[in-house]
């Protein structure tokens, strides 16, 4: 229970407490003026009555205006739900798109990867080719060197 709350429930129980206490002077009839005309009547129940039926009236607004502000906060929590399951959507989309693409990404990583490689092969196997090339002919250079300088040596 908050002070509030409190505070009018002791103001409440006073007014009570004064009118039960106070109930002889209360009923006690008295000329009261309606404007036009005059009647005799209890003022303090009047008065009394008056004072129950702005307490009613109090109690009916704020009930109306605590019911209007718990539905705004239902359609309000719906509302940020509806909002929090299309952003969840969306980050979903989103990360299923940054894997789809990280796969085609890796895709064209390996078929790279395999043309480098295919490449680095024939670069390997053209250097193979162009080594024993190369030999080859140091071979038959110093065959015919040794030929020339060695006319009469076997063969």
């Amino acid at each position: 229970m908050n002070l509030r709350t409190l505070i009018l429930l002791l103001v409440m129980v006073a007014i009570g407490a004064l009118a039960s206490l106070n109930w002889e002077p209360l009923s006690e009839p008295a000329m009261v003026s309606l404007g036009l005309t005059q009647v005799q009547a209890p003022l303090g129940l009047i008065m009394l009555a008056l004072t129950a039926t702005l307490a009613v009236i109090f109690l009916a607004y704020v009930l109306t205006l605590q019911g209007s502000v718990l539905m705004e906060t239902r359609r309000h929590s719906k509302e940020m739900a509806a909002q929090r399951e299309l952003a969840d959507k969306a980050e979903a989309s989103r990360f299923t798109e940054l894997r789809d693409f990280l796969q085609g990404q890796h895709a064209a990583m390996l078929a790279r990867m395999d043309n480098l490689e295919e490449r680095v092969n024939a670069r390997a196997k053209e250097s193979e080719n162009v080594t024993a090339a190369y030999v080859g002919q140091l071979q038959d250079e110093l065959r015919r060197a040794q030929a020339v300088s060695l006319p009469d040596a076997p063969r």
